[in-house]
């Protein structure tokens, strides 16, 4: 894929997912041209809605609504070049409970796609069986999680294995879009399940 313009992402989230780490890749990635879904799965607190939280106010709460272009029901890997699962605490946790996100990680990582996870939504990839082996980051509190799951854990911005790119904080967001659009332009990375 020579260009981000011609790409398609997917952003995968429900309530509860770090706001920034939502909104600043889809607003960033749209501003270079590429083509961004946002889906959920199904059950969120409000239709065709997902709700961010927001751990800045006082007390924290629910924060900004971001719509939802698709169910997760209707996506799959082969339409899209990357998957982008933005982090938070309680948004991976309830995702990675899902059989149906898992099939679709797994999906996109064995197609050679680019998958990208920050803050806390590297529990995904330790759940779909993408970490053994892999060099990663996360959000400092989850590293015993990523590295029990055989991951080479590392205290960088960004870290990229084969086109599984991780990151660990908002602080991060910057170097995070900018390896995902690197990876993107690279293409397919092979399959990258794990051995």
């Amino acid at each position: 894929m020579p260009d981000i313009k011609q790409a398609k992402i997917l952003i995968l989230a429900t309530d509860g997912f770090e706001e920034s780490e939502l909104t600043v890749p889809l607003e960033k990635l749209r501003a270079q041209g590429a083509e961004v879904h946002v889906a959920a799965p199904e059950g969120t607190r409000e239709p065709g809605r997902i709700r961010g939280w927001d751990g800045s106010r006082t007390p924290p709460d629910w924060g900004q609504a971001v719509p939802v272009d698709r169910g997760l029901a209707e996506v799959q890997a082969a339409d899209y070049d990357a998957i982008v699962l933005p982090g938070g605490q309680m948004n991976p946790d309830q995702l990675r409970a899902e059989p149906a996100v898992l099939d679709l990680v797994r999906a996109f990582a064995s197609g050679g796609k680019v998958v990208a996870a920050i803050c806390h939504a590297p529990w995904i990839l330790v759940e779909a069986g993408l970490a053994k082996g892999r060099k990663m980051t996360s959000f400092a509190s989850i590293r015993t999680d990523v590295v029990n799951a055989g991951a080479e854990w590392s205290d960088q911005p960004v870290v990229t294995d084969k086109g599984i790119v991780t990151s660990r904080n908002p602080g991060d967001l910057e170097a995070f879009v900018a390896k995902i659009v690197e990876e993107v332009k690279e293409g397919s990375h092979g399959d990258r399940r794990a051995a």
